[in-house]
């Protein structure tokens, strides 16, 4: 029998994090792969969901989510970045961002329309591209000044007549990169000068490092009103397992992702929204010493790094380190990734499946820090082993 899996999906198949966690169980390693934390949020913002399943709210919240979280995001965007957003209307919660992601290219993009995105990139954004039958038009990050950055040039040649929109994500994962204001005014003149949708992926918003600010794209002029913003609690309260994410937009854009969006999950987990709610307006002060925490593992891991031999670029956000391999003889990180187990007993996962060109990543490797220091201190005295 052929293969049932519609064609458009075949390139993609099993992702590298359940390939790389299933590695990392078998063999006992070491995971400094998959981007999860090993510990758990506020302890308070935990209480709140527990008592909201005890309380009988355990059916069907509304479809766009339930109100306290939605007045929750809107009181949120205007504090931090004096975005003004109706909570009945403009806000959207859903299952993750992951799901944010997808509904709104799903929403927003005909068959045929291409989606310009930065590579290497989250290997969701490539699939939901293929789901609704549009084109990726890849702009490769490189190496320039100890972070990856992008051609303006590049960026400016990758739009045409068929642009529909334009994926941004910063924080950037997996590079660590957070763009600065210069580089969010490029890609602002490109969204007004072909009239393209922005779709901006900020799930690590809070956590930018060595007083880094993240600048929302829908701050510059102009882009409130052609950009939809996506964030989630899952790497802000360390809940990665609640996927618990929600979109702000102008309505037009909201009804359109609301409209996709109720057919593929209806509607998401209303006690965990109900803590999330909690969180955002009391618990900002965790999220802050959880910033200053992760600054630290950042450099007792880029340190561990650097002490094993590879080329290290320090990030300014996210969870994640990229290792250039090369000084330590490796040039194929896929390879290497499969074979770190048994070599050093540690699980990474390798950069170059997150490219559409993936000649240009494959010699990095990425790390996660969002884990206990003494879990890093092991993974670095075991890659010490490469050397």
């Amino acid at each position: 029998m052929s293969d049932p899996l519609v064609a458009r999906m075949r390139e993609f198949g099993t992702t590298i994090f359940a390939e790389m966690t299933a590695l990392a169980l078998r063999t006992g390693s070491v995971n400094l792969g998959q981007g999860f934390p090993d510990t758990d949020g506020p302890p308070a913002m935990l209480e709140r969901a527990v008592e909201a399943i005890r309380d009988g709210l355990n059916q069907y919240p509304p479809g766009p989510g339930v109100p306290e979280l939605r007045q929750a995001v809107s009181e949120h965007r205007e504090d931090h970045y004096d975005l003004a957003y109706d909570p009945d209307g403009e806000v959207l919660v859903t299952v993750g961002a992951t799901e944010a992601i997808a509904a709104a290219v799903l929403a927003l993009c005909e068959a045929g329309d291409e989606v310009i995105v930065f590579e290497p990139y989250y290997d969701s954004y490539a699939a939901s591209v293929a789901l609704a039958g549009a084109v990726l038009r890849p702009v490769t990050l490189r190496p320039a000044g100890g972070r990856f950055t992008f051609d303006p040039a590049e960026l400016r040649a990758a739009a045409g007549p068929r642009t529909r929109a334009i994926l941004v994500n910063s924080p950037h994962n997996p590079t660590g990169t957070v763009f600065t204001r210069a580089e969010l005014e490029t890609i602002a003149g490109l969204c007004a000068e072909h009239d393209l949708v922005a779709i901006t992926d900020e799930v690590y918003e809070h956590l930018t490092f060595d007083g880094v600010p993240h600048i929302p794209l829908a701050t510059l002029p102009g882009m409130r009103e052609r950009t939809v913003m996506i964030s989630s609690a899952g790497k802000t309260f360390s809940v990665t397992g609640w996927k618990t994410g929600w979109i702000c937009a102008p309505a037009p854009f909201v009804r359109a992702v609301q409209t996709v969006k109720q057919f593929l999950t209806f509607t998401a987990s209303a006690p965990w929204q109900l803590a999330v709610a909690y969180a955002l307006r009391h618990e900002l002060d965790w999220v802050a010493d959880l910033r200053t925490d992760l600054q630290a593992k950042r450099d007792r891991l880029t340190a561990g790094l650097s002490a094993a031999g590879l080329d290290v670029y320090r990030p300014d956000g996210t969870y994640f380190v990229q290792a250039d391999i090369r000084p330590l003889g490796f040039t194929d990180g896929l390879a290497l990734a499969r074979e770190l187990p048994s070599l050093a007993g540690v699980v990474a996962v390798p950069t170059q499946v997150f490219y559409a060109h993936p000649e240009r990543g494959r010699h990095f490797v990425r790390f996660a820090f969002c884990k206990r220091d003494e879990v890093i201190d092991e993974a670095v005295t075991r890659l010490r082993k490469l050397s």
